[in-house]
């Protein structure tokens, strides 16, 4: 690849060091650091806000940070060369609604010096049958896969995803995951961002959480999900209704109570010991379930807990 030249042994296909990002009075990013190495695949989570989009918009060359450094390939994203070795899905996507599907694949691939064919392409995301149809024919699914597609095109060595399966059915999703997948099998780096979860949980090695424009964890998705350190007890209350709550929520050691369908959900980092209180007090339940929590469930915590009671830790990095 001619890109190689401009890395050493090691070094990180993309890089955020000590970034700062303003717009106006509002602070987006706050001393940001985050190294990514080539052959990951990399969650980016946080709430609305959180800086996930001002990170994307660097690492592209469409903003400049207003302090700390910012590189694609050891260089500035700014630099076409550079660019050239990447690929990027937005979360808008416009495509030329006249235009055949196969006539936007072959434009967006004259682009580059060597594109994966075509055909080979539409037939990885199931859009084969749709070659000759017009984009703007085409379901909203099949627009976004379309649009992952092209971010492929060029067979980048760095490839950013944002929000890549939204209006996606579940079919259709689990479809694109399968493309991801072979993607990364492949030697591409992956930057993904999804409201979904459960697809950061099945698809990404290492996960970013990013809160108020800073890291508020960077880990394996097993990492994160320990730091949180909480469990589930869920259980049917099944006395008066309006005690539930305050039952227990005064259990020691619940950190967090929700009511969910017609179970009642405690987040604990003991659930042994809240489980031994639910006997001891002679509380009415039944079906008490317990299980470690997902990353939707570490995701809430970590964010919704005062900064001054969440784990300090630097950045840093996870595999190579």
């Amino acid at each position: 690849m001619g890109d190689d030249r401009w890395l050493g042994d090691g070094a990180p296909v993309a890089r955020l060091s000590g970034v700062v990002r303003r717009y106006g009075e509002v602070t987006a990013l706050d001393g940001v650091d985050l190294s990514i190495r080539a052959g990951q695949l990399l969650g980016l989570l946080g709430p609305n806000g959180a800086g996930k989009s001002t990170v994307i918009n660097l690492l592209l060359g469409l903003r400049r940070a207003h302090a700390g450094t910012v590189e694609l390939f050891g260089g500035s994203p700014q630099d076409p060369a550079r660019r050239r070795r990447l690929g990027c899905t937005p979360q808008e996507t416009a495509l030329p609604a006249t235009l055949r599907v196969g006539e936007v694949v072959r434009w967006v691939a004259g682009h580059f010096p060597d594109p994966v064919p075509a055909e080979e392409l539409l037939e990885q995301f199931d859009l084969a049958d749709t070659v000759r149809r017009q984009t703007g024919g085409l379901s909203g699914g099949q627009r976004r896969k379309l649009s992952v597609a092209l971010a492929l095109v060029g067979r980048p060595r760095f490839v950013v995803l944002d929000e890549p399966t939204t209006g996606l059915d579940i079919d259709a999703r689990h479809e694109l995951w399968q493309a991801l997948r072979r993607v990364h099998a492949a030697g591409t780096t992956v930057l993904l961002t999804s409201h979904y979860l459960e697809e950061i949980e099945a698809l990404a090695e290492r996960v970013v959480v990013l809160h108020h424009g800073t890291v508020l964890a960077d880990d394996t998705l097993g990492g994160v999900l320990s730091r949180v350190g909480v469990d589930l007890v869920s259980l049917r209350w099944t006395g008066p209704a309006g005690a539930a709550a305050g039952e227990l929520a005064a259990l020691p050691g619940v950190a967090r109570h929700e009511h969910a369908g017609d179970r009642e959900v405690l987040y604990a980092a003991d659930a042994d010991r809240v489980v031994r209180e639910l006997v001891e007090r002679g509380l009415p339940f039944s079906g008490v379930r317990v299980r470690g929590a997902s990353l939707e469930e570490a995701f809430r915590v970590l964010t919704a807990a005062p900064r001054s009671d969440r784990r300090s830790g630097e950045p840093h990095e996870v595999g190579s």
